[in-house]
């Protein structure tokens, strides 16, 4: 599967700071911790999402947000949302009833060539538009690492 591209959805970004839950946090820092930066951007609705949801919840974390998402933007391609995916993410959130930023992500993800997006919101082996969404909360280790290869 080396060939494919993927991203994350903020829930996953999320996990990677926080340790309250250690074996989210564990898959969480695996999974980014083995992205290859060649066939992962990152979308930058994550970052404005991941830095919202902490600020009013966590507050403490904020440091760790601020230096995740200054070494990923470093790392990884940030792609920012565009006018076309509103439009695409209207579409699905209405034929699929995924939540609408979910299906911003979606549309957003897709247009950067993606074909995965690891999320723990949406449905686990959904497949939209050739972008499947996968729970990597619920993929085994081996499952895990052979997409990671």
């Amino acid at each position: 599967m080396a060939a494919e591209r993927y991203t994350f959805d903020t829930n996953i970004l999320f996990y990677s700071i926080d340790a309250r839950n250690a074996a989210k946090h564990s898959r969480a820092r695996t999974l980014i911790g083995l992205a290859d930066s060649r066939r992962v951007p990152i979308l930058l609705q994550t970052f404005g999402e991941l830095s919202n949801a902490v600020s009013k919840r966590h507050p403490a974390l904020l440091p760790q947000v601020e230096k995740l998402i200054h070494t990923a933007s470093v790392l990884f391609a940030v792609v920012p949302m565009e006018f076309d995916d509103v439009a695409q993410a209207l579409f699905i959130h209405g034929q699929h009833k995924i939540q609408f930023w979910d299906a911003v992500l979606w549309a957003t993800a897709r247009r950067a060539g993606c074909t995965t997006l690891f999320s723990e919101d949406m449905q686990d082996g959904q497949s939209i538009g050739g972008v499947t969404i996968r729970n990597p909360f619920q993929m085994s280790r081996s499952e895990l690492d052979a997409f990671l290869d």
